[in-house]
């Protein structure tokens, strides 16, 4: 049955002043400075305080839009009460979710862990916080959506993010976390970018400016990528007994498309075999990384892009 309202009503909320609220069944309505309304909700779910901002006035956002947040949020607590394994007595949170997904990848050799755990632990956790997993509502994906964009994430970012949150549903029905995909994610449309090609001069200035870097990792990273137009984080991860220089091949086990071997230019080879000799012996890494959970560097942006604008290009 439908709650009555007796104070938030649209008459009232009409005649609030700047700065004043008025509160009711667990729905807050605010008259912000700038006159805009917005309008909150604060309740207690399954033992669980949730607390959201809905939306504002302007942006077209009603008091019933708080009703049925709050409506939905209750129905899904007891669905999710209803499909709980047995002995469990609090439905999965998000956080709880993210560590246990990150483990179980790691013992099925899941893709792409390093940039998953990033994205995890930078943006999608501190949003998301302890919210049940099985409550998160497309309202809510799109609230994420939002905040990301309005502090400057590209929609590429963000979709990458959104990427791994839809996994974490795909998995989380596989696993029996959940019995359906909680929200519905809408990823952005990324523009088609042009794509320019190095000509023989710029990409021997690159190289030579790699050279004299600082970093001595850039040097054999920018040679790599010049002869093989591998991913980043492939390259970054190569393992010495990786690379065949005989066979003139790099395996990859972890590619976007499956496990995969890499052919390489003689020229490269020869490049590579050097490297490999000028290694400690047992360096288990061809970048290898001591600060580093994965034990490889992971990130080597700023020194690229030092040496791309060394030599007047566009990094």
């Amino acid at each position: 049955m439908a709650k009555a309202f007796q104070k938030l009503t649209r008459a009232t909320m009409r005649k609030l002043a700047l700065g004043e609220k008025i509160m009711e069944h667990g729905i807050t309505f605010e008259r912000l400075a700038n006159g805009d309304g917005v309008f909150t909700v604060n309740v207690m779910v399954d033992g669980q305080r949730i607390h959201r901002v809905i939306g504002r006035e302007s942006d077209g956002t009603t008091r019933r839009q708080a009703e049925e947040f709050i409506e939905k949020a209750r129905r899904d607590a007891r669905d999710g009460r209803l499909n709980l394994p047995r002995g469990r007595k609090v439905a999965l949170g998000f956080r709880e979710a993210a560590v246990t997904y990150l483990q179980r990848l790691v013992e099925e050799d899941g893709k792409d862990l390093v940039m998953k755990r990033r994205r995890l632990n930078l943006h999608l956790l501190p949003f998301f916080g302890d919210t049940p997993l099985s409550q998160i509502s497309t309202f809510d994906v799109e609230r994420y959506k939002k905040s990301q964009t309005g502090e400057g994430a590209k929609v590429g970012t963000v979709n990458r993010e959104l990427a791994v949150l839809s996994h974490i549903f795909n998995k989380g029905i596989e696993w029996s976390w959940v019995d359906r995909r909680p929200a519905k994610i809408k990823r952005y449309t990324e523009a088609c970018g042009r794509v320019t090609y190095l000509t023989v001069d710029q990409a021997k200035r690159l190289i030579e400016a790699a050279k004299q870097d600082q970093n001595p990792q850039v040097y054999p990273f920018i040679v790599i990528g010049l002869g093989t137009s591998m991913r980043r984080m492939e390259i970054l991860s190569i393992r010495p007994e990786h690379v065949d220089v005989q066979r003139r091949v790099i395996y990859i086990p972890q590619a976007k498309a499956g496990a995969r071997e890499q052919p390489i230019t003689a020229h490269l080879a020869r490049f590579l075999a050097e490297y490999l000799d000028a290694l400690p012996s047992g360096t288990p890494w061809l970048f290898l990384s001591l600060a580093a959970r994965s034990g490889h560097t992971v990130d080597i942006r700023k020194p690229f892009r030092r040496v791309v604008r060394a030599v007047g290009l566009n990094p």
